[in-house]
């Protein structure tokens, strides 16, 4: 006869373990990398194919994902992603050779992936229109928090022998704080009924599933029906601009700027991890703080504009004053080979491990990079740029600036800061948010997954012609290139992204029926309609 639980609270700590999950996951490698190197006697080609292996299985999450979200619904979707996750970081855990730390990080890529996309629909459907950006944005939240969490749990197990296996292990804890939080939720919006809380409809929504509701399939998502094909083209094009500013590849330029204003060596790699992740953290509690006053659309025209004047700048400084590129993939001599232990042994190895070094990760965009022995690499620790094979630590300082030379190379320092803060406070939240607002209920999550699929593949592409683009036109010519792929995304947002605060998901729904395209979706705003009720229910005792 008790009463049931709160569920605001339970489904922002739902989106909170679930981000925090998933940014654990991503950064937890840059720290485990070195010792692995050290102990199973990685090449550069091996470390790039542990380090891309995530991304194998949250490429192929999002291709399959979708169906199992829609077919066996958003909570059991994430129940089972954090069981595939519990298997995969056993997996990890236990490893003794390469082959099963490339199939448990492979495991572990597809359930953060398939629980990163069932969390934000899940969140969405079940709560109402004036918390939905809140809890839906605390999702990104929490990636940058377990981001800086791995980063602190690496920094303490850097010296106890066999670090990594913990490292690993430790994943495991926010997810299962996830699950225990889910078994006092409903399974879908049309179950929230059965709590006596006061729960904000979703504009009718809720109850009309399963009454005489539109069966969709997957290629009704390129098709004029209901504007299906307008939708798709919001859902793309924000998930493409995302990647196609460039966000991951100037992140991984942020160690060499800090470097270039006077920290060197390690403390350039610190302050690019720890820094900008507390810049992002800061960048995307205020982007919580706005999603539901200022709106979806305010928040990524603002942070789309100061994306593409700060990388334009970023590129402008870098013709006055050239910036050399971070250091290039070192191997070691194999280290347990030379103990005469089997490179396939499944036996677990002990041994001491030497200090590691800091390298990074990128938040919700995992990179699977190359290293080309005719170029320099310019991967470097920050919390936002794809972990990269262990990297040299002793990096020599740039020659001592002259007066004006030193106040541009601050104003790259600065156009960095204003580029994490706007990506974070715009694109990164945002984008999923109102990926999981503009689609029917029916087939919210084959969408959601066919647009995320195409996430990991634009950032897969952007992560490979780094090198190749810097080659061909220069470093300054990429940056501005990024900028002017900003401002096309702004013309994109401006014409074609729809304003949804404060409009229930049926509302939504129906605001997309009605128009063809979705021009100009950001000039009207319906926000009458939406029902609150408190739902009554006789207590069984």
């Amino acid at each position: 006869m008790g009463r049931p639980p709160p569920l605001l609270p339970l489904c922002a700590s739902v989106s909170l373990l679930g981000g925090l999950t998933f940014g654990y996951e991503l950064a937890v490698i840059s720290g485990a990398l070195l010792p692995l190197q050290l102990d199973f006697g990685l090449s550069c080609l091996e470390q790039e194919f542990l380090v891309g292996s995530l991304l194998l299985g949250a490429l192929l999450a999002s291709l399959v994902g979708g169906f199992l979200i829609d077919c066996y619904g958003r909570k059991q979707a994430i129940l089972g992603s954090n069981l595939v996750l519990l298997a995969g970081s056993l997996t990890l855990g236990l490893a003794g050779s390469l082959t099963w730390l490339v199939l448990g990080r492979s495991v572990v890529g597809f359930a953060i992936s398939l629980s990163s996309m069932a969390c934000c629909i899940y969140v969405s459907e079940l709560v109402g229109p004036r918390q939905r950006g809140v809890l839906v944005s605390l999702y990104e939240a929490g990636i940058t928090v377990g981001i800086l969490l791995s980063y602190a749990l690496n920094y303490a197990l850097a010296g106890t022998p066999w670090g990594w296996r913990h490292m690993f292990g430790w994943a495991t804890a926010p997810a299962l704080l996830q699950s225990l939080s889910l078994l006092f939720l409903p399974a879908g919006a049309d179950e929230t009924a059965a709590h006596k809380d006061l729960i904000p409809l979703q504009g009718g929504e809720a109850p009309k599933l399963g009454l005489g509701r539109p069966r969709y399939s997957f290629l009704d998502l390129f098709r004029a029906r209901d504007n299906m094909r307008g939708r798709t083209t919001v859902g793309l094009g924000l998930v493409l601009f995302q990647q196609l500013t460039g966000q991951p590849n100037v992140l991984c330029y942020a160690s060499t700027i800090f470097s270039s204003v006077g920290f060197h060596g390690g403390s350039s790699a610190m302050l690019a991890s720890v820094g900008l992740g507390a810049v992002k953290v800061a960048a995307t509690l205020t982007a919580m703080g706005l999603v539901d006053r200022a709106g979806r659309r305010a928040l990524l025209l603002a942070g789309c504009a100061f994306m593409a004047l700060s990388v334009s700048g970023i590129g402008l400084v870098s013709f006055a004053v050239p910036m050399d590129s971070g250091p290039s993939c070192l191997a070691v001599p194999n280290a347990t080979g030379q103990m005469g232990l089997p490179e396939d042994s499944g036996l677990l190895r002990d041994s001491s491990l030497p200090p590691m070094p800091r390298t990074n990760e990128d938040q919700r965009e995992p990179i699977l990079s190359t290293v080309k022995k005719t170029k320099p690499h310019p991967r470097s620790g920050d919390p936002s740029a794809p972990p990269q094979p262990a990297l040299s630590s002793a990096l020599p300082g740039p020659p001592l600036p002259t007066q004006g030379h030193a106040l541009l190379r601050w104003t790259a320092l600065l156009c960095l800061m204003v580029f994490v803060s706007a990506f974070s406070f715009g694109f990164g939240p945002v984008t999923w948010l109102v990926l999981s607002e503009i689609y029917p209920v029916e087939i919210r999550g084959r969408a959601f997954a066919f647009c995320n699929s195409f996430n990991w593949a634009a950032n897969l592409f952007i992560s490979l012609s780094f090198l190749d683009l810097i080659g061909t036109i220069g470093l300054s010519w990429t940056f501005l290139l990024y900028g002017l792929t900003a401002v096309l995304g702004l013309g994109f947002i401006y014409l074609f992204v729809p304003e949804t605060k404060g409009q229930s998901l049926a509302e939504i729904d129906q605001q997309f029926q009605k128009r063809r395209f979705a021009l100009s979706f950001g000039h009207r705003q319906n926000s009458t309609g939406i029902q609150y009720s408190r739902i009554e229910v006789s207590a069984a005792s």
